[in-house]
């Protein structure tokens, strides 16, 4: 994985290469990965690392500081009370019925800062939103006032799905605010925008002979001329930017970075640039922020793309498939479905 080299920023992108070519193990292959995803090793530090599934350990439960969420109170704060955030998130996710859902308490708030929360410290109120794709939110009150809450947000079943929109089809995403709530915060912004100019996908490189259809990798997989199974180049992934145009984008924290799987979406470095994966990358390590994952029944479309006609293209002496006609994006607001799989 790598960033699009830019020619007006050529001493940044040299840092940021994509997987090594033609990687014989994983210990080359995560010297590569280090190399390709992290910008510089200020932008990127120590994260939470949660295997497999990004919620399978039960291991998210992040908010964001200085943000109050409000809504409908389902636990009163005041009677409610925990010593840290993520007991509090846990709270709310206790609200929820069966395994993802649906959810009494979508939104949690908590004051943990002793000094300013005072008498309210250790407070936890748990909410319930009129939408979760557009939460609503306490401002400070006075100029220069900090808010001393955290805060989240928890999607149930068949709630905060949102839609990458291409002319070859919607890809539907399940977001996953616990796991990386500042990387949701930011897709919401996106939906409430209403547009994305500038969005699209750029790079595609499609499964090869060395992932199979369910994203394992082949151990006799090979490139010709190599013989040992390899790990790419092709390296089974959609590529591509969320920044819009018109507005200024923020660089994202470091967030939970579990391995990645077939269908994680995650960002390269601190975004906004991003990939959709086809295959089980282990090589790669815990070293990307994952925020979504594509619905199985749309990982079709994501496919489709990387099978497009591309051009090939060499970015800090890796080699990689660079679209011959940038596919544009739009980030669509998505209706909540019964399916359990959603």
């Amino acid at each position: 994985m790598g960033r699009k080299p830019n020619d007006s920023e050529s001493t940044r992108w040299a840092s940021l290469a994509l997987l090594a070519m033609g990687l014989i193990s994983c210990t080359v292959a995560y010297m590569f990965a280090s190399m390709a995803l992290r910008p510089t090793s200020s932008e990127i530090g120590a994260s939470e690392m949660v295997g497999g599934d990004e919620r399978e350990s039960g291991e998210c439960c992040r908010g964001i500081e200085n943000l109050e969420l409000w809504g409908a109170a389902v636990k009163w704060g005041s009677e409610f009370k925990f010593n840290s955030s993520e007991e509090c998130c846990g709270a709310c996710k206790a609200m929820c019925t069966g395994n993802d859902g649906p959810c009494l308490c979508d939104s949690w708030v908590f004051c943990g800062n002793r000094v300013a929360c005072g008498s309210q410290f250790g407070e936890c109120w748990l909410k319930k939103q009129k939408d979760t794709l557009a939460p609503e939110r306490q401002e400070p009150q006075g100029k220069g006032n900090k808010v001393s809450w955290t805060s989240g947000l928890i999607f149930g079943k068949g709630e905060g799905i949102v839609g990458l929109e291409t002319e070859y089809g919607t890809i539907h995403i399940k977001l996953l605010p616990d796991c990386a709530p500042h990387s949701v915060a930011y897709i919401l912004e996106l939906l409430g925008l209403r547009h994305c100019a500038g969005c699209q996908f750029y790079r595609a490189e499609d499964r090869g002979q060395i992932w199979d259809s369910e994203g394992n990798h082949i151990k006799d997989g090979f490139m010709e001329g190599q013989g040992k199974a390899s790990f790419g180049p092709p390296f089974a992934l959609v590529q591509g930017t969320l920044e819009a145009q018109g507005t200024t984008f923020r660089k994202i924290p470091t967030e939970v970075c579990p391995f990645i799987r077939r269908g994680s979406v995650a960002w390269v470095g601190a975004g906004p640039e991003f990939f959709i994966s086809l295959a089980n990358h282990k090589e790669w390590k815990k070293t990307y922020t994952v925020f979504g994952s594509v619905l199985p029944e749309d990982m079709g479309i994501a496919e489709k793309i990387a099978q497009l006609p591309t051009k090939p293209d060499v970015w800090n002496n890796i080699n990689v498939s660079v679209l011959e006609r940038p596919i544009p994006l739009w980030v669509r607001r998505m209706n909540n479905t019964p399916l359990a799989d959603r």
